[in-house]
């Protein structure tokens, strides 16, 4: 593919469409050296998943049947979105593990939904047979060229906002994000994967040289859940530098994040920062990093009623 064209091709194409968040350096966080944040958990519905689903349905014929999609529960959030946006019937099935907060979200969004028992796995086998019973159009959460292309616009803007790091950290779930960003980068800059210890399907993949399934649990489970790293995500990936956090590091730096920039993010809008925190990633001397904050759908929600 022509990842960079078409990511070019696909941030014109939803313009309008999406949020241009913003991007903010500060100091802090334990740490001797400033830290650029890509504030990504502003985006519609609360996590970078709104840029994938509009570039699908946007570059497509949707069917009469309309759309499906299996979630954690941000990506259906963003799904339903922007199916409601565009006019779409969407079918969103998403794990229990999904939690009050994003069920809710996607309820008050009006799609129909059904949450599954166990996993995120669970949820897309049952999108899949929905998808073949009913000739709905399947938005995948990450391994799907046209998701990772709308992710890849968020380090375009990103780009064109004056990104000036040598390293930017990136939470790591199915991978779509992470694609996005290899596609578009392709080399420019270091990109460092970030997951937590104990759902690591992209870690596991390249130590296993292949893609493998993991079992998966922890605080940020829900988003960054995937049994098993997507195919182009793992092809995009070979040689890059892989780091896990453990659920401590992860809860400190969503803590800290909020205590001293008022930025309420969830789990996994704080793991590629916690990797700095914790001392997972160290940077060189002289080396400027940036963190993706990817989600902020954080369960309690602290403002529900």
């Amino acid at each position: 593919m022509q990842w960079k064209s078409d990511i070019k091709a696909a941030a014109e194409r939803i313009v309008g469409h999406v949020q241009k968040t913003p991007v903010m350096t500060v100091t802090g966080f334990g740490l001797d050296y400033p830290v650029e944040l890509k504030l990504e958990h502003t985006q519609h519905t609360g996590s970078f998943k709104a840029r994938g689903a509009f570039n699908t349905l946007l570059s497509c014929d949707v069917p009469a049947a309309g759309v499906v999609a299996a979630s954690g529960g941000n990506h259906g959030a963003a799904a339903a979105h922007a199916a409601r946006a565009l006019g779409y019937p969407a079918k969103i099935f998403v794990p229990e593990m999904a939690g009050p907060s994003k069920i809710a979200l996607i309820e008050g969004i009006g799609a129909d939904l059904t949450v599954v028992p166990g996993e995120y796995a669970n949820a897309l086998a049952l999108a899949q047979t929905y998808e073949a019973d009913t000739g709905a159009m399947q938005i995948h959460a990450y391994d799907a060229p046209a998701t990772v292309v709308g992710q890849g616009t968020c380090f375009a803007e990103w780009d064109a906002q004056g990104l000036q790091a040598d390293t930017v950290l990136i939470a790591v779930g199915g991978g779509g994000l992470i694609a996005g960003a290899l596609a578009w980068f392709q080399g420019a800059r270091k990109v460092v994967a970030v997951e937590p210890e104990t759902s690591c399907a992209l870690n596991a993949a390249l130590k296993a040289g292949e893609p493998v399934d993991v079992s998966v649990s922890g605080v940020a489970a829900n988003a960054l859940g995937a049994r098993r790293i997507g195919d182009i995500c793992f092809g995009l990936a070979q040689g890059m530098q892989s780091v896990l956090v453990n659920d401590d590091a992860i809860t400190e730096a969503q803590q800290v994040v909020w205590r001293e920039h008022r930025q309420l993010v969830e789990p996994a809008g704080a793991t590629a920062l916690a990797a700095l925190m914790s001392g997972a990633y160290v940077p060189e001397p002289g080396e400027k990093v940036a963190v993706l904050v990817c989600g902020g759908n954080i369960a309690p929600d602290p403002l529900a009623t």
